[in-house]
């Protein structure tokens, strides 16, 4: 490998966004008009000051709503252009638009039964082989804009946790409650040329987010299924 080759290292920042109003408790999907909170646009604040002395030339988000708000305070503090793309978009569920939370019968609808036969796949939705292959492809994009300096992409929980576990080489199905993707985090890939060369992960608004969806929290008692479900 070349100096030039060795020296050429790109870092692409992959944020879930921030927390959305969504007091129905919807599994919202990829349905249009669901904005961040306060609370959420507090978080997206938040992470633009964690930026604000980063290296950062590109920042890309998302279609949805809750995505591009999430990334415009990132993009204003750098003096961005703000893009958008449509392979960061949330992954496609078939009980979008429902409330499909813990404890509210959903599993014993006979009618939802044909969408959960299958959670290697899943069954309900995009297949995580597919995410993978999205999310990869918006990563290098990224790389590619950023190319020697950083780039921020915000994308959901699920796609962002897709593609972590495909570049760490760990299987794809897994338990949503393990997931390591707390809202307004950072996965943050680390390039050196075309190739991932590290993955970290960081939390820099872990204060303003609610106990019970933190990484690995057990969902709070009596809790809305949007809030469990906020992707």
């Amino acid at each position: 490998m070349s100096d030039s080759a060795k020296n050429d290292i790109t870092v692409v920042h992959l944020m879930r966004h921030g927390e959305v109003e969504n007091p129905e408790g919807v599994l919202y999907g990829r349905l249009p008009d669901y904005h961040l909170s306060e609370l959420g646009r507090q978080m997206a604040d938040r992470v633009a000051e964690h930026l604000a002395s980063r290296d950062i030339t590109h920042v890309v988000a998302s279609p949805l709503e809750r995505a591009q708000e999430t990334a415009t305070p990132i993009a204003k503090v750098h003096g961005l252009d703000l893009n958008s793309d449509g392979r960061l978009i949330e992954a496609a569920n078939v009980f979008q638009g429902k409330t499909f939370g813990v404890g509210d019968g959903a599993l014993k609808n006979p009618q939802n039964w044909k969408h959960v036969v299958n959670p290697f796949k899943p069954s309900w939705g995009e297949p995580y082989v597919e995410q993978a292959v999205r999310m990869m492809s918006a990563l290098d994009a990224a790389r590619d804009a950023a190319r020697g300096h950083e780039a921020v992409c915000v994308s959901h929980q699920l796609p962002i946790w897709t593609v972590r576990s495909f570049v760490e080489k760990r299987r794809l199905w897994h338990d949503p409650r393990k997931r390591q993707c707390t809202l307004a985090s950072l996965t943050t890939f680390t390039y050196q040329g075309d190739r991932i060369v590290s993955v970290g992960y960081t939390e820099p608004a872990r204060d303003l987010v609610p106990a019970h969806l933190l990484a690995g929290a057990k969902p709070a008692k009596g809790a809305q299924g949007g809030k469990a479900f906020g992707a």
